[in-house]
């Protein structure tokens, strides 16, 4: 059936899903983030986790685990240097392709401005990519407190993803402090990471759990396959306007910076309710999100079953397919926001800090094929690629590669 606005709805009880999903998280904050999916209890997804920090993996509760950078960092981690990382994820690029082997989607998670995420975060999308998954990062951007260099990490970091994904979801962690105020230091951290989860299962579930409304793979791919910069907004509802009201605060929400609804090629609903949820309750709810939307945005939407959520709704909106322009101005508001939102503390980098280095001194072998994967030349992470399955299968066969590997 169609709603007055032209929305086709539809149940679907014996909904099966065939796409395998695979969640790998990057770094620490992937780490964390994949801790609290499995904690969750998302179902439907293979839950990988890769690290420089061997005792931070070891941490991780994922069945799937890689040390990355075995010989370059000696499982001491990327000393908040992107470049470690980057070069820790090819060294071990046959173990990623491993372990992402037949995946229909790939979410890659990772908290930005660090060592281990940054850098190697954008590499294991690509080979992601390369192998023909759809690809989609969700990531964090630092606390303004985390200082000037981590933030500026962070951009580049997201730079290269978005040139190796076909969406990027950016929660840039300073506007959590309006969504979560009075959170303390520490659990300002676990919120972000718990908002990594949000953004991956707002997704997920629309694909993996029974009781959908006319939603499945394909679906999610014509929203989000090439379509760049995304953000996403949620929120939860009680009581006789539960719907209506989670749609218009999650609209609303700070996590998506002003217009960006308005600014969206696509958009992707997640409507999770328990079996109280109402289909008139669901019609209004995408109707006020459509109407704030552009005219030409493919909207899409799924309801889940989730007995657990009781009188509560819970809707996610991801909006994907902004306009370069759009980014340039998003980054701009933000950094605007930053500047205008902060005094001046002792958190702030010292103007004489000295940069990073390496944990380990000697990783001149590799450099060229690093420098390659980091700016964007899809050509040689092909060739990358394919270098890497030749010698998986023939361990012992010498090849010449045009680049030390």
């Amino acid at each position: 059936m169609k709603n007055e606005n032209g929305i086709r709805i539809s149940f679907n009880e014996d909904t099966r899903n065939d796409a395998k999903i695979k969640v790998i998280g990057v770094g620490g904050g992937g780490n964390n983030a994949v801790n609290r999916m499995i904690d969750a209890g998302m179902e439907g997804i293979e839950f990988v986790v890769a690290n420089t920090d061997l005792q931070a993996l070891r941490m991780s509760r994922a069945a799937a685990k890689i040390q990355l950078g075995v010989k370059l960092t000696n499982g001491l981690g990327a000393g908040a240097n992107p470049e470690v990382g980057r070069k820790a994820a090819l060294e071990d690029s046959d173990k990623i392709i491993e372990a992402l082997e037949g995946a229909d989607m790939v979410f890659v998670t990772a908290g930005l401005g660090g060592g281990t995420g940054t850098g190697a975060a954008p590499i294991i999308a690509s080979l992601a990519s390369e192998m023909g998954a759809l690809t989609v990062a969700v990531v964090t951007k630092p606390f303004a407190f985390e200082g000037k260099r981590r933030m500026q990490q962070a951009e580049r970091g997201i730079s290269e993803l978005m040139d190796s994904v076909d969406t990027t979801i950016v929660i840039p962690n300073e506007k959590l402090l309006a969504v979560a105020q009075d959170a303390g230091f520490f659990e300002s951290f676990r919120v972000a990471d718990d908002i990594l989860r949000q953004g991956v299962q707002g997704i997920s579930d629309i694909i993996t759990i029974p009781g959908i409304i006319n939603r499945d793979f394909a679906d999610v791919k014509a929203i989000m396959a090439g379509m760049g910069y995304a953000v996403m907004g949620t929120a939860t509802a009680s009581g006789t306007r539960r719907a209506t009201e989670a749609a218009q605060k999650a609209i609303a929400s700070p996590l998506l910076e002003a217009g960006a609804i308005d600014g969206a090629r696509g958009i992707l609903i997640n409507i999770t309710g328990s079996s109280s949820l109402k289909l008139a309750e669901v019609q209004e709810a995408c109707s006020i999100i459509q109407t704030a939307a552009h005219e030409d945005a493919n909207i899409i939407f799924g309801a889940v079953l989730d007995d657990k959520m009781k009188d509560s709704v819970k809707i996610t909106v991801i909006a994907t397919g902004f306009k370069d322009s759009d980014i340039r101005r998003r980054n701009q508001e933000m950094q605007d926001t930053l500047i205008m939102s902060r005094e001046p503390s002792k958190y702030q980098d010292s103007e004489f800090e000295p940069e990073p280095e390496p944990v380990h001194a000697a990783v001149a072998a590799g450099a060229s094929v690093a420098q390659a994967a980091g700016g964007g030349r899809r050509s040689e992470r092909t060739l990358l690629l394919k270098v890497l399955r030749r010698t998986r299968s023939c361990a012992k066969e010498e090849i010449d590669l045009p680049f030390p590997l």
